[in-house]
């Protein structure tokens, strides 16, 4: 299973980025997709999930600013960010396993990534 970030970019505070995730190989293994971001510095961390016929989940820090989606048919996970801060600033990494986990949220659960794309945020 390959796996391939793209839509990071920069935008002031306040604006909108759409990140995909496109998936390729062995697509039947993938269940689970999730977005997790790490900031220079920092800890990579858990930013959205999602699996087939399963609510999303999200961190606190972007509930009700980011919306994960995916489309099946084309193997891809969106990830809409919405009302963006400076705090949003990091790499995105897309991931994916093969069955649910209630650890959705912890990045060692994940057998497959992506490779980051940036997202930049001004104030």
């Amino acid at each position: 299973v390959q796996l391939q970030a793209s839509g990071g970019g920069w935008v002031q505070a306040g604006g909108s980025l759409r990140l995909s995730c496109e998936a390729s190989g062995l697509t039947s293994y993938i269940y689970l997709m999730a977005w997790f971001r790490q900031a220079p510095g920092k800890e990579r961390e858990f930013v959205a999930a999602g699996g087939s016929g399963r609510t999303p989940r999200y961190a606190d820090s972007v509930k009700g600013r980011f919306i994960f989606s995916r489309d099946s048919g084309k193997n891809t996970a969106y990830l809409q960010m919405n009302r963006l801060e400076p705090e949003d600033t990091a790499n995105y990494y897309c991931a994916a396993r093969r069955v649910w986990t209630t650890a959705y949220y912890e990045d060692n659960q994940y057998n497959y990534w992506g490779q980051g794309t940036q997202v930049t945020v001004s104030s």
